[in-house]
């Protein structure tokens, strides 16, 4: 028997002395009820219960009167008192006091409905049937109709054989409530269940399970009372006792009443709350990015893990965005607090940043534009955010950080290593300079960024966290040399601590795979007239060397033209670059912000076909506007025999 429950199952005082019923089969009670406490002067009858054809009002003999103990009696002691029957007002007060508190610490659906069954087994009744409505109603839209019910959870006997209904019951358990039934549960009132307009209904609300009794025994041993929220309708809890026991009373209705109330405020509390987390989780991720983009000389592999049920959403996100000239920028940001506000605002800054990516500025300046843009949001909501660009050319790593965990870098020899990058204030403070910091990248190392929640709990403070991720870095590594990417992000979540993490998760992983010197081909040209046909016989020249003589036709009349429109607006030198991949991808930068946009050519016009061309002939070309000036770019693709082998592709 439950603890905090303060009574015990026992007949309704009437006045008389009835002789003590035998226990009911698997009720879980004593042979032989404890003596009861003499009750206080006055109050030791009951009064008779009303007409079952009338509802229930209130009794002026249940209202809560002076209680002599009160002063002396800590509120919350209550399951320390000795258990006595629900008979007399006070009884039944004390009863539901300790029932009700049992119910309100459930905090999902099924741990409501589990706290009531422990609640009213076997203290109020010896079997209970627990019904919602299918689908149950949620936000405003109307409940669907008609009213159908589907069993959700029954007990029966002993607090330990609280349990869900039986598997696959949700799929034949259900029934559709019409006429007298519906009207009685909508009108929110327990019922007796001997009312002859309900019977066939009663029949089928207990046929479901085997070892109910097809019909409740005779007289007033069964109550339905409905669930009923703020709203509406949520479902009915039909209340058993044997034959053995004394049947139900006019004041038990009052009781059921009571218990089915805070039941169905529970249970919509839980529904509602559980459409609030579905429709925040739907949101944040939608905001996260679906896949990640495939750069040549960067792999890259993620990981997001919501937070517990216990939470709210969160802020924390990640990004991959590709860069001019083979380029990738890394992001991974955390919003401050829990909330759908919070996964609001982490899809606003992680707009800005791919806005400031694609303008190609320096890291310090994406995190000091990104700062500026938090601040008109709300001095409020602040956010930590680490960008990092890798430049598989050069083989460097260019990182800021606005008070973001630092990443780590898991290095080809498989030692691990914190990289120690300066930690500016986070996003959304104001008036704090950002530094960035280039260190190498070299070809074989992985780079894993990620947000507090795993490496920090409740247990674990952050720099332990930290430390613990770099070990199981090094001990991955050392298992198998240079581990893929996917089994790296999954050995690096098994630190979590799945009972206390309260906290959402972003991984993102990046592997370095460099690329080949061999494989690139550099100039910078002076904005001459003549720099066009330098142009065409620098491209045939490398051309030439990979192997690409059937591109040359084309390549050379496309770069003729994007070279052509960069002379006519630059004003220092042109920097031309072709890269070999899977695909043969050109360059052409000059120093004006200038953008050329396609256009169509009158008959008359001496230009305007330049970009047609490059429309029609390659594969894909456009245009980025950079902090000194912009990049046409376009890439033809290579026939498969042709292509890079093994040791020259990147």
């Amino acid at each position: 028997m439950p603890e905090d429950l303060a009574v015990s199952a026992a007949p309704v005082d009437t006045g008389a002395a009835p002789p003590s019923p035998p226990p009911s089969p698997g009720s879980g009670r004593p042979d032989s009820a404890p003596p009861e406490d003499p009750a206080p002067p006055g109050r030791g009858t009951t009064r008779p219960g009303p007409d079952p054809a009338t509802p229930p009002g209130p009794d002026p003999a249940t209202r809560p009167g002076p209680d002599p103990d009160a002063a002396e009696r800590p509120a919350d002691d209550v399951r320390n008192e000795p258990e006595r029957a629900p008979g007399t007002p006070t009884d039944r007060l004390r009863y539901l006091e300790a029932a009700t508190r049992r119910i309100a610490r459930g905090s999902d659906l099924d741990e409501t409905l589990r706290e009531l069954c422990r609640a009213a087994i076997p203290t109020f009744a010896d079997a209970i049937l627990v019904h919602l409505r299918d689908p149950l109603p949620t936000g405003e839209r109307q409940p669907a109709e008609p009213l159908v019910l589907r069993l959700h959870s029954l007990a029966q006997g002993p607090e330990d054989s609280v349990t869900a209904a039986p598997p696959g019951a949700a799929d034949f358990v259900q029934l559709t409530v019409t006429g007298p039934f519906a009207e009685l549960l909508l009108a929110g009132r327990p019922v007796f269940g001997d009312a002859p307009e309900i019977a066939p209904a009663v029949a089928e609300l207990l046929d479901p399970v085997a070892s109910m009794p097809a019909s409740p025994p005779p007289g007033r041993r069964l109550i339905i009372a409905p669930l009923y929220g703020r709203r509406r309708l949520m479902g009915t809890v039909a209340l058993l006792r044997g034959a053995e026991r004394i049947a139900f009373t006019g004041d038990d209705l009052l009781v059921a009443s009571q218990l089915a109330t805070h039941t169905a405020f529970g249970v919509d509390k839980a529904v509602l709350y559980g459409h609030e987390a579905s429709i925040a989780d739907a949101l944040q991720l939608t905001m996260l990015p679906s896949s990640l983009p495939e750069t040549t000389g960067v792999r890259l592999a993620s990981r997001y893990l919501p937070a517990a049920e216990t939470s709210q959403v969160g802020g924390d996100w990640y990004d991959a965005i590709p860069l001019p000239g083979n380029r990738v920028a890394l992001v991974v940001g955390d919003v401050l607090g829990h909330s759908m506000t919070s996964a609001a605002i982490m899809g606003q800054l992680r707009t800005t940043v791919q806005t400031l990516a694609g303008l190609d500025l320096p890291p310090e300046e994406v995190l000091h534009q990104l700062d500026e843009q938090a601040q008109r949001l709300g001095s409020e909501h602040m956010a930590t955010c680490l960008y990092a660009v890798y430049d598989p050319i050069s083989q460097r790593l260019l990182v800021a950080d606005a008070g973001h965990l630092p990443p780590v870098l898991l290095h080809p020899d498989g030692s691990g290593e914190v990289l120690r990058i300066p930690s500016g204030a986070p996003i959304g403070v104001g008036g704090v300079p950002f530094e960035s910091v280039e260190m190498p990248a070299p070809t074989g190392a992985t780079l894993l960024l990620y947000t507090d929640g795993l490496v920090e709990s409740r247990g674990r403070d952050v720099w332990t966290g930290v430390e613990l991720l770099r070990a199981r870095l090094q001990a991955a590594a050392a298992v198998v040399a240079s581990p893929p990417l996917e089994m790296l992000c999954d050995a690096v979540l098994t630190i979590l601590d799945q009972d206390t993490r309260d906290d959402d998760v972003a991984l993102l992983a990046a592997r370095f795979d460099g690329f080949p010197p061999r494989n690139v081909a550099y100039w910078f040209l002076n904005p001459e007239p003549q720099t066009a046909g330098r142009a065409r016989q620098l491209t045939r020249r490398a051309l030439h060397r990979w192997g690409l003589d059937p591109l040359l036709g084309t390549t050379e009349l496309l770069v003729s033209e994007v070279v052509t429109n960069a002379v006519r607006y630059a004003n220092r030198p042109i920097a031309l670059r072709l890269l070999r991949t899977d695909v043969l991808r050109c360059e052409v930068g000059d120093d004006s912000p200038q953008v050329p946009r396609m256009r169509r050519a009158q008959a008359g016009d001496e230009g305007g076909r330049g970009l047609f061309l490059v429309d029609r002939l390659a594969q894909r070309w456009g245009a980025t506007r950079l902090s000194t000036g912009k990049v046409v770019w376009f890439e033809q693709p290579i026939p498969e025999e042709y292509r890079p082998n093994g040791q020259d592709a990147p």
